[in-house]
């Protein structure tokens, strides 16, 4: 300590900690860097490891990680990236979690900005001006305080941003010669009184009202809800209103929004768009992928629903629009647009809803008629589904759908939980998806599955829930040390390798430019393959610390091998079973 000091009182760094306990965090992921040591030690020996530390193998396992553990609790996780090499590593990451509306707090580091300061090379080439600028496109707010005293505030209005629908990913990064100062006073923190972030946005009542009387003018309405479900309440508001106003549901899985086996649950059957006239989307962003038939090679689409369907939504498709990427998608036309959070939009439109049903014999018998004849439907499709399911059902490589059916028969009687991926669709229909836990909605393309799956494992450990994660082979091979994470912090999983040793989604786009352009199909699969060597996931596992059996490409072997490994999950253990599989469904 410079002798010159007086008044001696801590660390700078002392101070990010006691805001990170202000807001109670679960736990603080990361990959080691020195632009973070003043932290690292007050997190150590000042916070008593408080939230606890998990030490991740690569920047975006530590991201993903808290998306999971967000996206199944609403939750978010703080993360500490290494000054601006780290924060690049994890880019993709954040991009992610920003398209997915989680709130991750994600804490940087940089400099010292105090040129007199940096070590000679490092400190100058992991330096930028300004870092934020890496991420500022696709966060919802990063912020750079120059003092100490600036830390407690921004990293109060950071959260509120955080934690605001739709919530977000937000990045703050602390100078290193900031957090290595003594601290020569105290700093005061916001109030404990104070909220840590606003109440949320009610939609306009009018445009409720008017939702309401085109909702039950409709003769075949569909609700269509994408993030809704995600909140608390969400998923059973959305059933409510199915049931009173006789509507039917296509459930976008970006989050579990309504039970798969339910009546009046039409997902995934794109010809009952086609007579419907009234959609209703509930916090949508993408409307355009669930209503239109895609002609993939050509590029072209059809819009399935008739040309006099109408369209009205509440929801938050018009904030937090990134000016970079276009991830909010192509524009629906809507005639009414509540902008509001669907948590008190929706409650209120049922409340308008029952209020003149109750007095309307007219309006009951067709809603009542209307239900009957939807609940016809679901069952005519659900019964497909099961005939569908049995076809190859002796094949080797395995089929998605006997794979689906294998799991699903071995976890079926248990508490389980669905981490993201759902084999193509063919999970959703088999599985029942009866509770709002099950599935915190599908994976955000490759690379992401496994870290996600961690963290939601990591959100129902304490539950003692069957995670179940269904992961692609080329995903793991991103970061196979993910593995080592679940060992080392008794995160107990069951893996499910859907391995069919290829990038397969990418292989079938150049089986499909060769149909269209009559060149050799037999050659798609050049640089997308997993084979030549094949990896050995079991071994893998097992090298991990993890328990680990397969490959499994004898139907028949798959049951008893899921068994053994669900028993070391019960364990507190991570398991994995690799089994073999069709390319495509």
């Amino acid at each position: 300590m410079d002798a010159k000091v007086t008044n001696y009182t801590g660390w700078q760094s002392d101070v990010i900690v006691d805001c990170i306990k202000r807001y109670d965090f679960p736990y603080i992921t990361l990959n080691p860097g020195a632009s973070f040591r003043g932290l690292h030690d007050s997190l150590v020996n000042y916070g008593g490891n408080e939230p606890p530390m998990m030490l991740c193998n690569h920047e975006e396992i530590a991201v993903q990680i808290a998306h999971g553990y967000a996206k199944a609790t609403g939750k978010p996780m703080v993360v500490i990236l290494h000054n601006l090499v780290g924060l690049l590593h994890a880019c993709m990451a954040i991009y992610y979690a920003y398209l997915d509306r989680v709130p991750i707090f994600i804490i940087g580091a940089t400099g010292p900005m105090d040129e007199s300061k940096r070590r000679p090379h490092i400190d100058w080439t992991h330096t930028a001006l300004v870092q934020g600028n890496a991420v500022r496109d696709y966060v919802k707010w990063d912020y750079q305080p120059t003092s100490i005293e600036g830390v407690p505030e921004s990293f109060a209005r950071a959260y509120s941003i955080m934690m605001t629908e739709p919530k977000g990913p937000v990045y703050m990064c602390y100078d290193a010669a900031l957090q290595e100062s003594p601290k020569t006073g105290e700093v005061p923190l916001p109030p404990l009184s104070a909220v840590a972030a606003p109440s949320p946005m009610a939609p306009d009542p009018r445009a409720i009202e008017a939702i309401a009387d085109k909702l039950l003018k409709a003769e075949h309405p569909m609700l269509l809800p994408e993030y809704a479900g995600r909140r608390a309440g969400g998923f059973e508001s959305i059933v409510e209103l199915a049931e009173l106003t006789g509507s039917a549901v296509w459930d976008v899985n970006n989050a579990l929004n309504f039970p798969n086996k339910h009546p009046l649950c039409l997902s995934m059957d794109k010809p009952s768009l086609k007579h419907t006239d009234l959609i209703l989307g509930l916090d949508v962003k993408d409307w355009e992928k669930q209503l239109t038939e895609l002609n993939n090679a050509k590029r072209i689409r059809e819009l399935l629903p008739p040309p006099n369907c109408d369209y009205v939504e509440i929801g938050f498709a018009e904030l937090n629009i990134s000016k970079w990427a276009m991830d909010y998608c192509r524009m629906q036309p809507c005639s009414v647009r509540a902008l509001g959070d669907t948590t008190i939009g929706i409650p209120e439109l049922i409340r308008i809803c029952k209020e003149r049903i109750a007095g309307n014999s007219n309006l009951q018998k067709k809603i009542a008629d209307r239900k009957v004849a939807i609940g016809k439907r679901h069952d005519q499709v659900w019964a497909k589904w099961q005939e569908d399911a049995k076809q190859n059902w002796g094949a080797s490589p395995l089929t998605f759908s006997r794979l689906a059916m294998e799991v699903w028969d071995v976890i079926k009687d248990e508490d389980w939980v669905l981490t993201a991926n759902e084999l193509k669709h063919q999970v959703r229909k088999l599985w029942d998806f009866d509770k709002p836990y099950r599935h915190p909605g599908v994976e955000l393309g490759t690379s992401t599955q496994i870290g996600i799956s961690l963290g939601v494992a990591l959100a129902h450990r304490d539950k003692k829930r069957i995670v179940v994660n269904i992961q692609p082979d080329g995903d793991l091979m991103f970061d196979a040390g993910a593995l080592w994470i679940a060992a080392k912090y008794r995160i107990p999983m069951l893996i499910v390798m859907h391995n069919n040793r290829a990038y397969y989604n990418d292989w079938a786009h150049q089986i499909r430019m060769a149909k269209l352009r009559g060149t050799d199909e037999a050659k798609a699969h050049i640089g997308m393959d997993l084979f030549g060597p094949e990896p050995d996931f079991g071994a893998l596992a097992r090298s991990m610390g993890c328990y680990g059996e397969g490959p499994i490409d004898n139907p028949k072997d798959v049951k008893p091998a899921l068994q053994r490994a669900l028993a070391e999950v019960k364990k507190g253990r991570c398991a994995l079973v690799d089994t073999i599989t069709q390319h495509s469904p």
